[in-house]
């Protein structure tokens, strides 16, 4: 991957089409988390809906470990995107090129960790849930979050409802017949650049879903070592900026110290 690509793709500076090409990578990996996690712990991680749903299904069933093991979810989510907030908002007060880039790190690292552990931890349990689903939670609401925050919520990667919607949206634009009766009227037209995108979206999705579970059967928790590794190709230039500008800093200072 280019470097000056690698840059923009996760710098501070955005374009619509930089947002769109991460949002298509981003969309792969989570289809990949998605798929490879239910072989592995029989639960769609990324399905916030069906799982407030669930939580409120066994309130009145009379189910409480499973409306836990819902809010468990949950509030891994929710907290997964309060961390993305937190680490956006601490590079963008230091103007640090790293903006994004330091929770897709971030995703990487705790893939990793699902990968070299996840066997393990499915057996330790942390909020009603086992270990394994929160940290999957936690890692999909982090990578919602980030290309949310960097889209201004244009994009979405980690479901699909709300693409899908709006693909019927702009099909039934599309296939609108327009009859003039009124001289005012005006045509209605689908935005074709947009359906490409959110079709582009839904197939990355679905692409990543294929991978997830063909990797996962063949090789099982080994397939998150090459998912981390695109994540970090797509974070890592940004991260290396500034860590070169911070040992510039540290340089200089300590040559304007030797000076005095």
């Amino acid at each position: 991957m280019p470097i000056k690509y690698a840059r923009r793709l996760s710098g501070r500076k955005r374009s619509t089409e930089t947002n769109r090409h991460l949002g298509f990578a981003l969309a792969f990996v989570a289809g990949a988390t998605n798929a490879g996690a239910y072989l592995a712990v029989k639960l769609y991680t990324s399905h916030m809906t069906g799982m407030v749903s669930s939580m409120a299904d066994n309130i009145i069933l009379g189910n409480s470990d499973l409306a836990l093991g819902a809010f468990g979810g949950v509030s891994s989510f929710l907290a997964g995107a309060a961390t993305t907030a937190v680490m956006v908002n601490f590079a963008r007060r230091r103007h640090l090129h790293s903006e994004f880039a330091f929770p897709l790190l971030l995703e990487a690292l705790l893939l990793l960790s699902f990968g070299l552990l996840g066997a393990q931890l499915s057996t330790i349990n942390g909020v009603f849930v086992p270990v394994t689903v929160m940290l999957l939670c936690f890692m999909m609401g982090l990578q919602n979050a980030v290309i949310t925050k960097l889209s201004n919520a244009v994009i979405r990667t980690t479901h699909l409802t709300g693409i899908i919607t709006d693909m019927g949206i702009e099909l039934g634009k599309l296939f609108y017949w327009n009859r003039h009766t009124l001289e005012a009227e005006e045509d209605v037209v689908a935005d074709r650049d947009r359906l490409r995108v959110l079709a582009t979206l839904t197939l990355s999705f679905f692409g990543g879903g294929l991978f997830g579970a063909l990797g996962f059967k063949a090789i099982g928790y080994a397939l998150t070592v090459p998912l981390a590794l695109l994540l970090v190709l797509l974070a890592v230039v940004p991260a290396i900026d500034d860590l070169r500008g911070y040992l510039n800093r540290v340089a200089r200072k300590r040559a304007a110290s030797r000076l005095d």
